[in-house]
């Protein structure tokens, strides 16, 4: 590489500020073309409010970008992609009403005196589907599809946009392993064809195996840059991030078990291929593994009444149960954190005390009418120093908040319920090293209380790690539990493949 040569993007001393909080600190960096230059820090650290700085979403309080040597200044999001750059956001910017193929094209719709030429569209969106390595039907709403599938089709807008400049903020932490294979491949295509790659993830693996160099931010500042990725260790990399030594991002705690909390037998429903057989003691952290459509998140929803069963049993506290929807299950004891945080968990605009106190809200009301806001301020400042969630007070919009810290502030809510059974779906999704160890922390917390769990993953290292059994699911079906001594990556991953 050629040291002299110009960047093809420069960050100056860019700084942003907001009312008593300082995103970014004089952060400076450069990316040259042909190169995958990793984004790392923990959820905080400033890696969004970077992106947003980049793709004209937030101008900066001090400092300037600069493209091929040339300062510019973005009045909007529009300025930065006609400067042939594009941000593809963990948050998707999706239409869920509107098709695949119309998501795809906005704002570059084909048409004919007049009107849609819904020919060109589709076979455009099939160019770009298969460059993708997606088989998504173009005129399927994107509503309609997995979060996996719409990841992708973000990925597919961005491509189309022909970019020389494209940011990946957490690209693969909805995509299936075959969709990570295939974005690996699209990634490194675009590293060969001269595009600068910003790439930020808290997958460590995928930050050795793709990047070339890599910069790090924590609580706003660049505190590390390595030009190379040759010359970092993945310990290294952590304690740059945290500002401390992690040794063991898992830390798994044996425990005892009580007698079984939940016995599943020939349960069918909705997403489920054949009858579903499960068993779960108490202080039990149990893993459902499984590929992207495997039924995972099918399965629990059935337990916790988000979908009614066709046929089977549920016997939960030894009395047999069929919820007609999730507040009946939260009454008796069990709760659901689901995969889509933004859409499913949190009330966005709600402040992180009314986010952790709306479950538990008919237990502060007096006569059932009349709020006792000084028991929920209680509480909420109870639970966000317990769990260490970091926000500026109580009284914070929850939106505002990292998004491992959301996620603890939904852990908060139901750990206030005090709930028997939790059932987190991919708990860990695009959150940093330091906050999954928390995260992890307050999950055997909750099973040495007793509190039994079952956490459904799609990341082979964690169901690995932390579980103390692993169910494995294949197409709508499960196939076997593994002992967590017999629990290899080789073993389950056979286990999950279609024969």
């Amino acid at each position: 590489m050629n040291a002299t040569r110009t960047p093809l993007l420069s960050f100056d001393g860019i700084s942003v500020e907001f009312p008593g909080v300082k995103a970014l600190d004089e952060v400076s960096f450069e990316v040259n073309s042909h190169e995958i230059h990793g984004l790392m820090g923990e959820n905080g650290a400033g890696k969004s409010t970077l992106l947003k700085v980049l793709s004209g979403v937030q101008p900066p309080s001090t400092g300037s970008l600069s493209i091929d040597g040339c300062k510019v200044a973005f009045r909007s999001a529009r300025d930065a992609l006609s400067s042939g750059i594009a941000v593809i956001y963990q948050e998707l910017n999706l239409a869920l009403n509107m098709s695949v193929a119309e998501n795809l094209m906005l704002g570059h719709i084909p048409s004919r005196l007049g009107f849609v030429a819904r020919r060109r569209l589709r076979e455009r969106a099939l160019a770009i589907l298969s460059d993708l390595g997606e088989s998504i039907d173009p005129a399927a709403a994107v509503g309609t599809l997995p979060l996996g599938q719409r990841q992708m089709v973000e990925i597919g807008k961005a491509l189309l946009r022909d970019a020389r400049i494209i940011a990946f903020d957490e690209p693969t932490s909805s995509l299936s392993a075959r969709e990570v294979d295939n974005l690996t491949k699209i990634i490194r295509n675009l590293k060969a064809a001269g595009r600068a790659i910003i790439y930020v993830t808290h997958r460590m693996e995928e930050v050795f195996q793709l990047c070339d160099a890599v910069t790090v931010l924590r609580d706003g500042a660049r505190v590390a840059r390595h030009p190379s990725i040759s010359e970092l260790s993945q310990q290294q990399l952590v304690q740059e991030m945290a500002g401390r030594a992690i040794n063991d991002v898992y830390g798994y705690r044996p425990r005892q078990m009580g007698e079984a909390l939940l016995k599943v037998e020939a349960l069918t429903g909705p997403g489920l291929s054949a009858s579903a057989h499960l068993s779960l003691r108490r202080g039990e952290i149990l893993g459902l593994f499984g590929l992207m459509g495997a039924g995972r998140t099918e399965l629990v929803k059935l337990l916790c009444g988000a979908e009614r069963p066709d046929g089977g049993s549920v016997v939960f506290k030894d009395r047999a149960v069929r919820y007609r929807d999730p507040a009946a299950a939260i009454r008796d004891g069990i709760a659901l954190c689901p995969e889509d945080r933004k859409a499913e968990a949190i009330f966005p605009l709600a402040s992180v005390a009314d986010n952790i106190n709306i479950s538990v809200r008919r237990q502060h009301a007096f006569g059932g009418m009349v709020l006792n806001k000084m028991r929920e301020a209680a509480l909420a400042d109870e639970y966000i120093d317990k769990l260490r969630v970091r926000t500026r007070n109580r009284d914070t919009a929850i939106a505002t908040l990292s998004g491992g810290n959301q996620q603890k502030v939904i852990l908060a809510r139901w750990l206030a319920e005090r709930i028997d059974l939790l059932i987190v779906d991919e708990p860990t999704r695009g959150i940093d090293v330091g906050a999954r160890s928390e995260i992890y922390s307050i999950l055997y917390d909750i099973a040495e209380a007793g509190c039994s769990v079952i956490v459904v993953s799609s990341d082979l290292p964690e169901v690995i790690s932390i579980c103390d059994r692993v169910t494995v699911m294949r197409l709508g079906a499960i196939v076997g539990t593994v002992e967590r001594a017999d629990a290899t990556q080789e073993r389950l991953l056979h286990m999950a493949l279609p024969q």
